[in-house]
């Protein structure tokens, strides 16, 4: 694919971008293990953010992850509309741009809840948004049709997420060197553990449709209260924080690594060829 040079400012947005959802995993993950280790439970997305508030470095940080999103959610309705990634507009390349532009507008609403915990001082907690936004349309006509087919979609978006994992698809995106191949492990088990997140949260509100219970659904936090349920749940939960930590290097390795076939240098090498010509030579 040609490099497009109108595109060339596109290319510093998707880096600070997945710097930002670098960030947010990391928080989350963190901040989880920490209360897990000392006696608490694992801290969803939101309430993890407003916890940083009461930090030394909680307000810079906050202004970091508001600024991260926003660029994220720019980068995927750009990357969506224009196709920069060469998706294609076959029916699989247009669920692919619809699914950027979705992640892009759950991203910049984590970005818009970070800020207003700087200029609210609101802690965070109480409710999950997305039990709040299954609640309103469990009232509308049709409501609950409307949420067992998203259920269904978020279900299949975590699917495709294991897919990618298995697959390891992400290496076509990644710049070919010695630090993505040697991570590439760490690289596939955050991937994983991002579609066991997305497929838990579709199954959950699935559920809630189904069962007219709006609290039953939920993002992050609802996984982690999930999962305490099951055998061994605090194991289980220790090991998704650390998955979310392997994404959170995925993420990082994205903002740095990530190739743009409609505005990066053509003549970059990806992961995946990089692989594939050292198998064929060896």
């Amino acid at each position: 694919m040609a490099r497009d040079g109108d595109f060339d400012w596109a290319i510093p947005v998707m880096r600070t971008g997945y710097a930002g959802r670098a960030l947010v995993y990391v928080v989350v993950a963190g901040i989880s293990l920490w209360s897990i280790l000392h006696g608490g439970e694992g801290e969803g997305t939101s309430s993890a953010l407003g916890q940083l508030e009461r930090s030394t470095w909680g307000i810079p940080v906050l202004l970091a992850v508001f600024l991260g999103m926003a660029c994220y959610a720019v980068w995927r309705l750009v990357d969506a509309a224009w196709d920069l990634e060469c998706y294609g507009s076959d029916g699989e390349g247009i669920i692919a741009r619809i699914g950027m532009c979705v992640t892009g507008i759950i991203h910049l609403a984590i970005g818009i809840g970070a800020l207003l915990i700087v200029f609210t001082a609101s802690g965070g907690g109480g409710e999950s948004s997305i039990s709040k936004a299954v609640g309103v349309i469990l009232g509308w006509p049709g409501g609950r049709w409307i949420l067992l087919l998203a259920g269904v979609v978020t279900f299949a978006a975590g699917g495709y997420y294991g897919k990618k994992a298995y697959a390891r698809d992400y290496r076509k995106h990644l710049m070919g060197n010695h630090f993505t191949r040697n991570w590439d492990t760490v690289l596939r088990v955050g991937v994983a553990a991002q579609g066991f997140v997305v497929a838990v949260i579709g199954f959950l509100i699935g559920y809630a449709a189904w069962t007219y219970s709006p609290d039953s659904a939920g993002g992050l936090g609802s996984v982690f209260s999930w999962l305490s349920d099951q055998p061994y749940g605090q194991a289980l939960i220790l090991a998704l924080c650390a998955g979310l930590l392997c994404f959170a290097i995925f993420c990082a390795v994205n903002a740095v690594y990530r190739i743009v076939p409609r505005a990066s240098d053509p003549d970059i090498q990806t992961l995946a060829a990089r692989i594939k010509a050292r198998a064929e030579a060896g």
